[in-house]
């Protein structure tokens, strides 16, 4: 029996960045072997184990073949004669088809340093092209290397087309697309997944709505990048450098999909396109089940985000029915959280990006005002029921008007 550490443990060491996840392969066993050692059996689709003592895993070395569509479409064979060579030819990249052992003795039969070396991502054999799921992984390792210069290999990239033109995109579930996709958000470069993906033609059968919005101009004086795929791709960009946290990069990746469907008579004006592109914020969101928090604010970002750049210019009680529509006074996260994605899209501009943005502490001293309103006066004459959401509502009003005055004075 020997065991291996294998994938992105041995590739992030040898990048010199911290290593958090460690998979370990075991050659040379069978699955009674492990039990009898004290191993625990976890996972009913290959055999994986957990350490009795450390809780890590440790898989048996295994082969596997397609057996049908889509990401589960495999079967697996795991047996002490299967080597780590063979074990290794079933990942994905090069990059993340080495081992080493406990002395550090690398084993790379598929030349994955030589391709770290040359800061490429490229497939390991061409049974890559069995996995659907793989298009998204190789666009997330490009989101997350590409401030080390990592580009995908021309090869890799050919294979990636034929998998997006074969249709296998679409038997995968809801959740592994999910799963994907919220992880290489939160990368340092998420707008270089969405471009690999369009690069390859997965974005147009995964996310339509959002290829649909390259080519499509905008007015220059407010857009001087003008293509509003090309502004998308940098609000997300703004949205990573500004630590944003998933919610808000969802928000921002999907908040002006209503520019697509603006007839090309009426480009580069987008009248109305908040409304318009709410339907199909929602059509995203269920086609990958995207969860509650997410759903919510980029349907919020989408239908708000232009009151939120002329919140200056609001009227007070415009900007009341805004604060009401966040709900600020249970749930003032999600109003920050839109305040935030107001500014990566303020901020994703070309020439733009370090323009500062005062509608953000105008909004938060707006909602201060508005929460500052007591409702214990009210009680105590006598108001109650609908009269009492009335009433503070006027109270609010009268708030806002003051802290409008004040602010804009």
């Amino acid at each position: 029996m020997q065991v291996y550490k294998v994938g992105g443990a041995v590739r992030d060491r040898l990048l010199g960045l911290p290593v958090t996840d460690v998979d370990r392969v075991v050659v040379g066993a069978t699955t009674e072997e492990m039990l009898a050692k004290g191993f625990r059996p976890v996972g009913a689709d290959f055999p994986v184990f957990l350490h009795p003592k450390t809780g890590e895993e440790y898989a048996l070395a295994r082969t596997e073949r397609k057996s049908g569509r889509g990401y589960g479409g495999f079967t697996f064979y795991a047996s002490p004669e299967v080597t780590l060579e063979e074990d290794l030819i079933r990942r994905d990249l090069t990059i993340n088809a080495m081992a080493e052992d406990d002395q550090l003795n690398l084993t790379d039969p598929y030349h994955g340093q030589r391709d770290l070396e040359a800061r490429i991502l490229r497939h390991v054999s061409p049974a890559f092209a069995e996995d659907p799921l793989r298009v998204l992984r190789v666009a997330r390792f490009a989101a997350r290397y590409a401030g080390l210069g990592f580009t995908v290999a021309d090869e890799t990239m050919d294979l990636m087309c034929q998998l997006s033109e074969s249709g296998e995109l679409q038997a995968l579930t809801a959740e592994r697309s999910w799963k994907e996709i919220s992880r290489a958000l939160m990368e340092d470069h998420p707008q270089v997944f969405i471009q690999v993906l369009r690069d390859c033609g997965a974005l147009k059968e995964l996310m339509p709505e959002v290829d649909a919005l390259f080519g499509v101009p905008q007015p220059e004086t407010h857009h001087p990048e003008i293509d509003t795929g090309l502004h998308t791709l940098s609000v997300l960009e703004q949205s990573a450098l500004h630590k944003q946290p998933l919610t808000v990069r969802w928000a921002c990746l999907l908040h002006d999909l209503g520019k697509g469907l603006t007839p090309e008579e009426e480009w580069p004006r987008h009248i109305a396109h908040e409304h318009t592109g709410l339907k199909l914020i929602k059509a995203v969101n269920e086609r990958f089940k995207v969860p509650k928090d997410c759903q919510e604010l980029a349907l919020l970002v989408g239908q708000y985000h232009t009151h939120g750049h002329r919140a200056l210019e609001l009227k007070a009680s415009t900007l009341l029915e805004l604060l009401q529509s966040f709900d600020i006074y249970r749930r003032p996260q999600r109003f920050e959280e839109f305040i935030s994605a107001c500014e990566m899209d303020a901020r994703g501009r070309k020439g733009l990006e370090q323009r500062s943005y005062p509608q953000a502490d105008y909004l938060r001293g707006a909602a201060k005002a508005a929460r500052e309103v007591a409702v214990q006066p009210l009680l105590e004459q006598g108001f109650k029921g609908p009269e009492l959401g009335e009433a503070l509502k006027r109270e609010r009003l009268k708030a806002l008007k003051a802290y409008k005055e004040a602010a804009t004075a």
